[in-house]
């Protein structure tokens, strides 16, 4: 049988930071994923500045190859009503597509990698862990998104909550031609929020790709919410050719209303296998990486043993860096019909949309990257600045 000190299940962002950092303190990393890499990735697909530092990417080496879109403006409102536009003289966030940006993450993350694998059995054993009955671990990490069979072996999705998002997305390549007649800025993704914001669709503009979606927390009728979505976009000369009526689905978990499950003995989750997006974006790349590298700095303190007591500094890290979980949903403070009639007034306003809706909910602009871990001893208890630990 194979052993490994550390085994991480999934390859996306959360896992293969994790994995990154993990491989820089010393340890053998093993990371399984079900998918065959590059592979496609429903997400609308931008990365903050915040995100490359705590990384440690020269974006000059990702754009070589990759697909890297500066973004120095947003158009946002409400679905057919009043747009708004605020522009900034640097890049606030850059544009990526998702089957470069995770395997070019997941090949320099340096960890021994089964791709093609998925799980199908998780039983515990004397030393830790044993996979699909030929994988033993002492410490297994779970980083397989929403439907991750590890979170789901701990118990992490048995506490069904209202907040849980289902978005439909395509990401489609489109000529010359029509990216001419489109008046979709490459440099300015447009962001417009449904009536009740209980979701937003978005379209935004990558060198010759466009990546067009729609979420929101009620799932019974997003596919007429996005096919309203597509025709808006369409008929106000957004998007000039036609869309893919076939999309890619997906689900994720807000980190709102309940505590999320995040270790047990010899375990630990990340990213959306903890259920770590952002509630009012959905974002879930900033959060998976963070909480990749949060972990990881926890487990090369905790000296080989990993006891969920000696693991526990991971939930009080993550409460510091992401604060706890708001009792109530995005929508539940006011009546839907206040919060529609205020929403209209607010969303229309350019201050609103550029302090609230794009600096605190899209881009966190006010909070810095994580301190560099590199810096700081492997046995130090605290993390700095404002990790607050």
């Amino acid at each position: 049988m194979e052993r490994c000190d550390v085994l991480i299940v999934g390859g996306g962002p959360a896992g293969s930071s994790c994995a990154w950092r993990l491989g820089r303190g010393g340890h053998d990393v093993v990371l399984w994923d079900k998918a065959d890499f590059p592979r496609h990735k429903t997400c609308a697909g931008w990365v903050t500045p915040q995100v490359w530092e705590s990384l440690q990417v020269d974006l000059d080496d990702y754009g070589q190859g990759s697909t890297l879109q500066p973004i120095t403006g947003f158009r946002t409102g409400l679905i057919g009503g009043t747009e708004v536009h605020n522009r900034y003289d640097h890049a606030v966030s850059y544009g990526i597509r998702r089957c470069e940006f995770d395997d070019y993450l997941l090949q320099r993350a340096g960890a021994r990698l089964d791709l093609g694998r998925p799980v199908k059995s998780i039983e515990r054993s004397t030393r830790g862990w044993v996979l699909n009955g030929e994988m033993e671990t002492r410490l297994l990490i779970g980083a397989g998104g929403h439907f991750c069979p590890v979170a789901r072996h701990l118990g992490a999705r048995s506490d069904a909550t209202k907040s849980v998002v289902t978005a439909q997305e395509v990401e489609f390549e489109v000529n010359d031609d029509a990216l001419a007649r489109g008046t979709v800025n490459a440099e300015e993704p447009e962001l417009y929020f449904c009536r009740d914001l209980t979701g937003y669709g978005w379209c935004f503009r990558k060198g010759n790709f466009l990546n067009i979606g729609l979420g929101r927390l009620a799932a019974h009728d997003l596919s007429k919410h996005v096919h309203d979505f597509c025709q808006y976009l369409r008929n106000t000369g957004k998007v000039a050719c036609e869309i893919p009526t076939r999309m890619h689905g997906h689900a994720y978990q807000l980190y709102e209303r309940t505590p999320p499950k995040l270790l047990d003995e010899g375990a630990m989750l990340i990213g959306d296998a903890a259920g770590l997006s952002y509630p009012q974006s959905g974002e879930g790349i900033r959060p998976g990486v963070e909480s990749g590298l949060i972990a990881a700095q926890v487990i090369l303190e905790a000296g080989g043993v990993f006891t969920a007591e000696n693991l526990e500094a991971y939930r009080t890290r993550l409460a510091d860096r992401l604060g706890t979980p708001r009792p109530d949903g995005l929508s539940g403070w006011l009546p839907a019909s206040w919060l529609e009639r205020i929403a209209s007034g607010l969303m229309a306003t350019r201050w609103f949309n550029r302090k609230f809706v794009i600096e605190q909910w899209f881009l966190h602009a006010d909070q810095p990257a994580l301190p560099s871990f590199d810096r700081l001893p492997n046995s130090q208890p605290q993390l700095a600045g404002e990790m607050k630990v």
